[in-house]
């Protein structure tokens, strides 16, 4: 492949543009936009600037990077590429008419994809002519520095652009990991009792966010606490995604939405972007430390074992292999330790023992242990040799 098309201007879409552009390819950037095309172009240029300044490119090679790029604001330019990669908001309506301009457009052979964190990728398919071309390639942000891509074939893409896809992604000195598709993928799904636990301890009043915070940094080892990470992520974007992937999950318990966050985000209250969110960004003033109604190990143990006991099921389910789960959680969103290693460590029958410890509590679905945790702890298996 040699031309890549990326449609969509904003972030995500630089982002690999650029990665695409350091990869060798000629590139083209298309939005409808003129003022977020000017913005790609700034932005690109000042992320290859500082990738110079760190001596990761000479500036002859920086200037040849850019050299390959063209921003365009018309979609016939993308006639001719081999691939091109939607990276427009997260809307149904919105890309399914992309990927029909698109494919009005580009030769029978190009591959089609998607940027999707959270939504099918089979039903975007469906719209298209030759759905067999379509598949989701879905980056991290920012994607210069991400190193992981998760790949998710549609029901209808054809093998032959799934190993296509994986081959060039990989050239682009990417680690990919597989994933089936279903409602968050890999780390949007088995990241959701990150914060969704998390939230729900804040909401008993157990502990305040910034103690439950520091509890997963100090005892967990992560390096930004839950809600830290929401007000990094944008707690509009956060819950989000929550709310797509419960509605898609068929409104299963444990991924139900939380009232406290969408409270934030009725408030305007989004996370750093907008000074305020689960913390005063606004303020010079340190949020004290809560006390709690108990330990830190206990509060981080009942999020870890949530977020093992969702893995596990991913696994159950054959959303992708033990090790591309693991792969995808420490670098998706840089976990310690891959969560089905992390059980291991734990011992599965002390996983199995809190989990059913928390359902004995609460009585509710969302605490229902993983059936591959229960078998495995009735056999005496590990995850691992």
């Amino acid at each position: 492949m040699k031309r890549i098309a990326v449609i969509g201007a904003g972030a995500m879409g630089s982002g690999i543009g650029q990665v695409a552009a350091m990869a060798g390819h000629e590139v083209m950037i298309f939005d409808a936009y003129p003022n977020a095309i000017e913005k790609s172009r700034d932005a690109i240029l000042s992320s290859l600037n500082r990738l110079a300044a760190k001596n990761k490119f000479t500036d002859q090679e920086s200037k040849a990077i850019f050299g390959r790029i063209y921003f365009v604001d018309k979609m016939e330019s993308i006639t001719g590429c081999d691939l091109v990669i939607e990276a427009i908001i997260e809307d149904v309506d919105e890309k399914r008419k992309i990927f029909e301009q698109v494919e009005s457009i580009v030769g029978d052979d190009a591959i089609i994809a998607t940027n999707t964190s959270s939504l099918s990728v089979t039903g975007l398919a469906k719209v298209l002519k030759k759905p067999d071309r379509f598949i989701g390639i879905h980056f991290f942000n920012p994607p210069v520095l991400m190193k992981l891509v998760e790949i998710i074939p549609a029901l209808q893409t054809s093998e032959e652009v799934v190993q296509s896809a994986i081959g060039l992604i990989t050239s682009w000195d990417k680690i990919i990991v597989k994933a089936k598709d279903t409602p968050g993928f890999i780390v949007n799904r088995i990241a959701r009792p990150f914060y969704g636990e998390a939230l729900r301890i804040a909401e008993e009043q157990i502990a305040e966010p910034s103690f439950i915070d520091q509890c997963m940094r100090e005892v967990g080892g992560f390096k930004m606490g839950p809600f830290e990470l929401m007000d990094f992520i944008g707690n509009d974007i956060n819950e989000s995604v929550t709310r797509t992937v419960w509605a898609a999950m068929y409104f299963d318990s444990r991924y139900k939405p939380s009232v406290m966050q969408a409270n934030l985000v009725r408030a305007g209250w989004l996370g750093r972007k907008s000074g305020r969110g689960f913390y005063n960004y606004n303020s010079e003033i340190t949020v004290p430390i809560a006390e709690s109604k108990i330990d830190k190990k206990e509060i981080a143990d009942r999020i870890i074992i949530m977020l093992i006991n969702e893995a596990s099921e991913a696994l159950h389910y054959g959303i992708a292999t033990k090790e591309d789960i693991d792969l995808a959680m420490t670098l998706g969103v840089n976990y310690p330790l891959g969560l089905l290693k992390w059980a291991d460590q734990m011992g599965i029958d002390n996983c199995v023992r809190q989990m059913d410890t928390l359902f004995d509590v609460y009585h509710e679905e969302r605490y229902r242990c993983s059936v591959l945790l229960r078998k495995m702890a009735a056999s005496k298996q590990t995850f691992y040799a």
